[in-house]
């Protein structure tokens, strides 16, 4: 008789009591086990108990906030993280992925979405890994050094580190260098996701990946996409 695989667990981090509990109730009824915290330091402290698969995090927590939380959590281990955040500004947005969130979320948002999400995310995370165990290469784009089996990047011989999705999306990127890739192409094979709904996704975080491996390495086409420069 086969063996049914663990669940995945989750740690649903929000302050307001009503979306914690409609947020954790729908993802156990998706068959995730999901631990709730309600502030910065439970968060961090449930973290290092339950060591979950996932992290849905709200930026606004009392104690101190979730981009802080974020930064916890990193500190001790790669861990995927879809940030909550109830203003759709691109400060605040880039301010989570330079922590290491890999996606987010705009207040208000429907649970289907926040699902999806979800179980996309941690698609990416069990294709990554498989990826690392089986097919390891270095790719490289210039001055830009991507080992996809250690999942290390580096540019002009110094490491820079990157988060899960950063890494996914310049993996991308440099797979076929100098080309332009369409955003949707990037959602389909970054992301995961079926439709170019979450432009706006990608555009964060190829601002987010410039910071990190220079501005000038990552080339836009208005309209259509981006491309990672061979120099």
């Amino acid at each position: 008789m086969p063996i049914d695989p663990p669940r995945r667990h989750l740690l649903v981090v929000e302050d307001e009591p009503a979306i914690n509990d409609s947020v954790t109730r729908r993802l156990e009824a998706e068959g995730y086990a999901v631990t709730q915290a309600w502030d910065g330091p439970g968060a961090v402290a449930a973290a290092a108990e339950e060591t979950p698969d996932l992290v849905v995090l709200d930026v606004m927590l009392p104690g101190y906030d979730g981009l802080e939380v974020c930064r916890r959590l990193q500190q001790h281990r790669p861990i995927p993280v879809l940030m909550l955040t109830a203003r759709d500004d691109e400060a605040d947005i880039l301010a989570g992925l330079a922590v290491g969130a890999d996606d987010y979320l705009t207040k208000p948002f429907g649970l289907r979405e926040l699902v999806a999400r979800v179980a996309a995310l941690l698609r990416r995370v069990e294709r990554a890994t498989e990826l690392a165990g089986r097919s390891a290469r270095v790719l490289q784009a210039g001055t830009v050094t991507i080992d996809t089996g250690t999942r290390r990047v580096t540019v002009e011989d110094q490491q820079v580190h990157l988060t899960p999705t950063e890494f996914d999306l310049l993996a991308c990127l440099a797979a076929a260098p100098g080309q332009v890739l369409a955003r949707d192409r990037l959602l389909a094979e970054v992301w995961d996701w079926p439709d170019a709904t979450g432009t706006r996704t990608v555009d964060s975080h190829i601002k987010a990946l410039r910071a990190k491996i220079g501005a000038d390495r990552v080339r836009t086409v208005h309209g259509v996409g981006y491309a990672l420069e061979v120099r």
